[in-house]
């Protein structure tokens, strides 16, 4: 009679991953191959680590379920569960190598929405969104110091209690917007003072956090999507020097030193850019100087 030893499971399990791996050989598709072959590998290579229980392989799936479920043309469970396990910041990473002083990228988040209105130079981007006002102002140039006039500038942000436009019911069109570099490469606009605000925690993803221990909260940021044809599309943050959440950590690793800016408050008095009206309001200015990275050349 033959005793099982450990070999003899370890030959069973690895057997098994060859069978799976030769399945995909008639694949025609050379990177599609190369991406299922791995991914087969390494979740193979996982539960095998953990020695995955049944039940918890059905937990896993009853999981993704949920996700799918609450997910909708406003929210996106994926997207969230992608960032707060770090994928979306690693594919950034990986997708966006440094390039001399090229600005930083950072994960594009599940609010981003087509088609926001276009403003000028000066103009506000709140459209009613609750906030104290800021002043974004700085220039978009290429590695070389040369400015890139007509970059398109795509900017959106939370409002003051941490919502996007898009998690209100009433379709409302506020906090963000797109504008273009003048010919010198500046721009400049107002928006609001980024606060920080947690994803949205009542779902799957966000009992996945408390089972963990981990805090839903995003430092306070303000999105940018920049680009231009011959460069790179740029997809980053600024975020709020001084903010304490900075310190306790973002729930999606988003951070870079690169990209905490100074919003400083302003003295009552202070000169008031694009002569806006503040109706009294107390408010901040900050400068981010955009360095877009060239596209390598095609072949």
């Amino acid at each position: 009679m033959h005793e099982t030893t450990t070999t003899d499971q370890a030959a069973a399990e690895e057997a098994l991953v060859e069978r799976v791996l030769q399945s995909f050989a008639r694949t025609e598709d050379p990177r599609l191959k190369t991406v299922l072959e791995s991914l087969v590998r390494h979740l193979h290579s996982f539960i095998r680590e953990v020695r995955l229980t049944e039940e918890e392989w059905s937990a896993a799936i009853d999981f993704l379920t949920a996700c799918g479920h609450i997910t909708d043309d406003r929210r996106h469970e994926f997207i969230l569960l992608s960032d707060v396990l770090g994928a979306s910041m690693q594919t950034v990473t990986v997708n966006n190598e440094l390039d001399g002083d090229a600005t930083e990228a950072t994960v594009f988040g599940p609010f981003f929405v087509d088609d926001a209105p276009s403003i000028p130079f000066g103009g506000d981007i709140a459209g009613g969104a609750a906030g104290e006002p800021c002043w974004v102002e700085g220039t978009v140039t290429g590695t070389d110091g040369a400015p890139v006039p007509g970059a398109r500038i795509e900017v959106w942000e939370a409002d003051e209690d941490g919502f996007y436009d898009v998690q209100y019911d009433d379709e409302r069109t506020a906090a963000r917007a797109r504008l273009a570099a003048r010919e010198d490469g500046s721009y400049g606009f107002w928006g609001l003072t980024p606060t920080p605000y947690p994803i949205p925690a009542d779902g799957p993803v966000g009992r996945m956090l408390a089972a963990t221990g981990r805090s839903p909260m995003r430092a306070a940021h303000l999105h940018f999507m920049v680009s231009a044809p011959g460069y790179r599309t740029l997809v980053t943050h600024i975020f709020v020097e001084g903010d304490e959440q900075l310190v306790v950590g973002d729930s999606v690793f988003g951070v870079k030193d690169s990209l905490i800016k100074r919003f400083e408050p302003q003295p009552e008095g202070a000169p008031v850019p694009a002569a806006h009206d503040l109706g009294g309001r107390p408010w901040s200015r900050a400068r981010f100087d955009v360095v877009l990275a060239r596209t390598a050349p095609t072949a």
